[in-house]
């Protein structure tokens, strides 16, 4: 599974073309275009500028280092930086690459308003996406062949490992999983919180030597209160 986080990238309406033969309906046609992508334009940045305030703010040690960042979900950069590592990656089942995750490679989830943020220490890091669907839609669970699979990641051969966590349920759905990576200089542990809440699906990654199932359920749980009352 691709262990991503979650810039506004807005649309202008097509111009209309300025000749003396435009027609008065052509003209209407022009301005209402205009103006709905106008109106679509604020309605999604005022959608990601909610999904920011339900953020979860830095814990208690560790600084920002990405964010917070809003804007359409494929054109963020942490969502583009994820994608491009993963394709760089020669993965042994290629399909496991995105499995569990919202696949931002997906016309309506590549526009939907996202809001995302990093924190890191000496010791770990942790990443919170947040990311407003068209309609409620929950990732699929993570397959039984992507529980363990091997990849070159520079030069280097990883292998990772993933289990799902007994986590009390959190928003309307959630998940969580536990996935060891070896390989290299020393393992790595990536605690994943997948959840949703009404239309709103929120990842949460928590990365370092050791991620106790406790914290991450802990954690899981802080930022399902802050998205409850900031979107409901």
């Amino acid at each position: 599974m691709t262990l991503l986080a979650g810039c506004s990238s807005g649309q202008a309406a097509p111009a209309a073309r300025a000749t003396a033969s435009v027609t008065a309906s052509a003209t209407t046609s022009a301005t209402t275009s205009a103006t709905t992508s106008a109106t679509t334009s604020a309605t999604a940045q005022a959608e990601a500028g909610r999904l920011r305030a339900a953020l979860l703010p830095a814990p208690g040690g560790m600084r920002v280092v990405h964010g917070p960042e809003t804007g359409a979900f494929g054109a963020l950069a942490a969502t583009r930086q994820g994608l491009e590592a993963a394709r760089k990656a020669k993965l042994e089942r290629p399909e496991c690459a995105g499995a569990a995750q919202l696949d931002a490679t997906q016309p309506a989830l590549a526009g939907a308003p996202a809001a995302v943020v990093a924190y890191a220490s000496d010791t770990g890091s942790i990443t919170q996406a947040l990311v407003e669907l068209p309609s409620p839609a929950f990732p699929a669970p993570l397959p039984r062949r992507c529980a363990t699979y091997t990849a070159r990641v520079n030069g280097v051969e990883v292998t990772y490992r993933t289990r799902e966590l007994d986590m009390p349920r959190r928003g309307d759905e959630s998940r969580a999983y536990l996935t060891t990576a070896s390989g290299g200089a020393e393992d790595t542990q990536v605690g994943t919180v997948v959840l949703r809440r009404g239309a709103v699906v929120m990842s949460l990654l928590v990365v370092g030597r050791e991620v106790e199932p406790s914290g991450l359920y802990e954690l899981g749980g802080l930022a399902d209160r802050k998205l409850a009352q900031a979107v409901g």
